[in-house]
């Protein structure tokens, strides 16, 4: 088990060094710091809302489901970050680039992939096309996590996973009791 969380580790490590250090242009410098927004708390409930107030019947009903989906995972992620203490990347390994401002909270999971995660995955349960739009969204606000040095990949890919379970949780629900 030792040579397993040692091996868990070095390659989220060295993961997100490649990411962080090795993929920067000037496109990503550009892009990613205002895409990853798109995660925050702000973004997201004031664009489920909006969906809510402008949309007919049946995407409304998405836009709540996916409010739940965010709310559930948001209550999740709160008590993980509460339990790992996991530090962020900048503040755990050196020369690290840090393309927006310190965080003080911890770092695993990420917020911010776990909320695209959660709102995205509903939509895209109910029509493909918005799936086809709208992943490739949810991946790049993880990936953004990491190159602007806030995020670690493992923290990424469980925030992904809790958006996606609550998600599903959630639609599948729904149709049982609705």
């Amino acid at each position: 088990m030792n040579r397993l969380v040692g091996w868990l580790v070095t390659s989220d490590t060295h993961v997100f060094h490649y990411v962080n250090q090795q993929m920067r242009c000037r496109a990503f410098d550009y892009i990613l710091p205002k895409l990853t927004h798109l995660g925050g708390a702000t973004s997201t409930i004031s664009s489920l809302l909006l969906i809510m107030l402008l949309s007919g019947e049946i995407v409304r009903s998405w836009a709540i489901q996916a409010l739940i989906s965010l709310t559930v995972s948001h209550i999740i992620v709160h008590f993980i970050k509460k339990a790992y203490c996991r530090e962020r990347p900048y503040r755990k390994l050196e020369n690290v680039n840090l393309s927006s401002s310190p965080l003080k909270d911890y770092s695993f999971p990420s917020g911010h992939t776990t909320a695209a995660f959660s709102i995205v995955i509903v939509f895209s349960m109910y029509s493909l096309a918005l799936a086809i739009l709208l992943l490739p969204l949810a991946v790049l606000i993880g990936f953004s996590r990491m190159y602007l040095g806030l995020h670690f990949p493992t923290d990424c890919i469980i925030g992904a996973l809790i958006g996606t379970l609550s998600s599903v949780l959630v639609v599948y629900s729904s149709s049982v009791f609705f």
